[in-house]
């Protein structure tokens, strides 16, 4: 068995020596997956693990473990590949068995050849996810986790274009010939200096959504849902239980980096044998390109271990439910009233002195979708804040300190303009066969802050009325319908959504709230930025694990408690039955239940009941006074 250190730089030769243990027995792949397992349990392990969020590509070794933060963007279809395949010697007859997972090329030693007619040979299937960075994730949670990182990574310890070169020209003959045996798709000869290209360009993808791809006429999209990203795309290959993984899913997974540029060979010969004899490959030109992009700019990795994340804040446990994460949970909940109090006053300055609407601001931001009953989505807080300042910007420095607090955020600026041209909602190519990404595919619990005040008159076209409807739907059923062209599809969703306009935003809400400026700032973006210097770190990250640690806690009534509602609410009705309907009820009730996580509380008390009213009808007082000032319904 090789040494411990290889663990982390050569995870594949422990998976040989599991494997050369183990044969026949089928129990191999089961202890490499407890192997690794167990490793990663270890001591801060999972900090040692380079991850491709923080270090680029060429920075790493090939076939070494890495890690990865990511978005399932899309799911292409499975894929087949030789689980066990036997080599033999043509002079000696000797006879070897390998193991094909965790591999793009099967491979085999000098002066052997695979035998595909072995009975030995093992054909299993794999899938394979189209994966992002989390959209619109926050700079903190990047710093955070690189801070956190004691992966050892540096250019001189790794691979670099040279040096990939020279290593393949030398052994063109001994490696490359017998790869063009035992995969059959290869075509024949082959420039191995094509892989030089794309390594001086992998450094390129982390600029944007196009990267130039070598031996490609357009350049080549990376998909990422929202403009500006940055980061590696990638293709992960995973191996066991993919069936519980779904698009949109948010995954950390750990697995073996392949960034072979025999992979770049053959994905050009492929196209360029395709070009000669169409009936040799079912897949279109532009499919190929797309499920096969080179290896430098959209690297793979086999899947050893993968798990869904529950949230993506770094400062928080990755799992809640571990002993020591509940250590952690109840420190934190026993000073969580001076987190609340300091928050509620940091969110009153940045609304202008406004603390009605700082208020029902941390209830939106602590918010989440806990159930759906039917199409109903339980849980859901959008909040329209109404009154904003037109001249001042305040929409984007509010956003940017919403963007300080929570993990992932994106500030959607509404107009004519970007309604009409802007793509929403992710739609099938059928061409390229892939899910084309839209603005509005995004993970879980990623707060999406729309302003409405620069919106001007003017026309919507047909596609601007469709991405104006998705908002709607988006915010009324926390779902969207995808277009597969023929047919749309419903994917549900868990979005928190921040409307700001002049007056009642023309998109729907669950709350609308007036803001009331007690302090007109002279210079809005000073003001805004010293709040933000004004607040020490440390305090800061306080907020931003309150935040999402509230949103995770369970919130359960008692029977007591709602049977006092119910009463309160009938007598709501005798004195008042033409303005308290059952819409009022459930608006309350989300009121008191957020009322109640803010405070650290996970049942509903009478006291958090009768608050909840109260900030309901100061919030209804506040919209009646502003409708007789402006003489029409806000």
């Amino acid at each position: 068995m090789p040494c411990v250190g290889d663990w982390l730089n050569s995870p594949l030769s422990i998976v040989q020596g599991i494997f050369a243990q183990n044969v026949p027995n089928s129990d191999w792949e089961k202890k490499v997956t407890e192997y690794f397992k167990e490793k990663l349990k270890e001591n801060n392990a999972t900090n040692w693990v380079p991850s491709l969020n923080d270090v680029p590509v060429h920075y790493l070794k090939p076939n070494s473990l890495v890690k990865f933060r990511c978005m399932i963007q899309d799911m292409f279809d499975p894929e087949f590949y030789m689980g066990v395949y036997e080599t033999v010697d043509p002079n000696t007859n000797a006879r070897v068995l390998h193991f094909g997972k965790y591999r793009d090329v099967a491979e085999c030693g000098p002066q052997q050849e695979i035998d595909l007619n072995s009975s030995q040979t093992v054909t299993l299937e794999r899938q394979t996810f189209y994966c992002v960075p989390v959209p619109g994730e926050s700079a903190w949670v990047k710093e955070a986790y690189i801070s956190a990182s004691q992966a050892r990574v540096s250019p001189s310890t790794s691979y670099t274009p040279s040096r990939h070169k020279r290593s393949y020209e030398e052994d063109e003959d001994m490696d490359l010939h017998p790869s063009k045996q035992k995969e059959q798709h290869m075509g024949s000869g082959g420039d191995i200096h094509g892989c030089v290209e794309p390594k001086r360009l992998e450094t390129e993808a982390s600029a944007g959504h196009h990267v130039i791809s070598p031996n490609c006429s357009p350049p080549l999209d990376l998909n990422f849902p929202l403009p500006g990203e940055k980061g590696p795309a990638c293709l992960v290959k995973v191996y066991e239980n993919w069936e519980n993984f779904k698009v949109n899913d948010v995954l950390e997974v750990f697995g073996v980096l392949s960034v072979d540029p025999v992979l770049s060979i053959v994905n050009s010969e492929e196209r360029d044998s395709s070009t000669l004899d169409p009936m040799e490959c079912m897949d279109t030109a532009e499919e190929q390109r797309v499920h096969s992009p080179p290896a430098s700019l959209v690297p793979r990795i086999h899947v050893i271990l993968a798990q869904k994340l529950q949230h993506i804040n770094p400062l928080l446990p990755a799992c809640l439910n571990e002993e020591e994460s509940k250590t952690f949970v109840s420190n934190f909940m026993s000073e969580l009233s001076p987190v609340r109090a300091e928050l509620l006053g940091f969110l009153t300055h940045a609304l202008l002195g406004d603390s009605l609407a700082a208020e029902y601001l941390i209830l939106h931001l602590i918010s989440t979708v806990y159930a759906r009953r039917d199409v109903l989505p339980l849980g859901k807080f959008a909040v329209n804040l109404s009154g904003c300042p037109l001249n001042s910007a305040f929409t984007e420095h509010l956003y940017r300190i919403i963007q300080q607090l929570v993990p992932a955020s994106y500030h959607l600026r509404m107009s004519i303009e970007s309604m009409n041209h802007s793509r929403f909602i992710p739609h099938k190519d059928y061409t390229a066969n892939r899910l084309v990404s839209g603005l509005l595919q995004l993970a879980s619990n990623t707060s999406l802050v729309i302003d409405e005040t620069q919106l001007q008159q003017g026309q919507l076209d047909t596609a601007g009325v469709h991405n104006v409807t998705a908002l709607g739907n988006l915010i009324t059923w926390q779902k969207v319908d995808y277009d597969f062209n023929y047919h749309r599809m419903e994917f549900p969703c868990n979005i928190n959504v921040l409307i700001t306009s002049e007056g009642r935003s023309l998109l729907p809400s669950d709350c609308q709230v007036h803001l009331q400026p007690q302090i007109i700032p002279p210079n809005m973006e000073e003001y805004m930025s010293s709040l933000l210097t004004a607040v020490l770190p440390s305090v800061l990250n306080k907020f931003r694990i309150y935040l999402s640690l509230l949103r995770l806690l369970d919130y359960s009534i008692s029977d007591e408690v709602t049977k006092a509602v119910e009463e309160d609410f009938v007598e709501m009705r005798k004195n008042d039955p033409e303005r308290v309907t059952a819409d009022d009820l459930h608006k309350m009730l989300l009121v008191a239940r957020f009322l109640s996580l803010s405070a650290g509380q996970t049942t509903l008390s009478r006291e958090r009941w009768l608050r909840a009213k109260q900030l309901e009808a100061l919030r209804k007082a506040r919209l009646q006074q502003q409708q007789c000032v402006n003489g029409n319904e806000l």
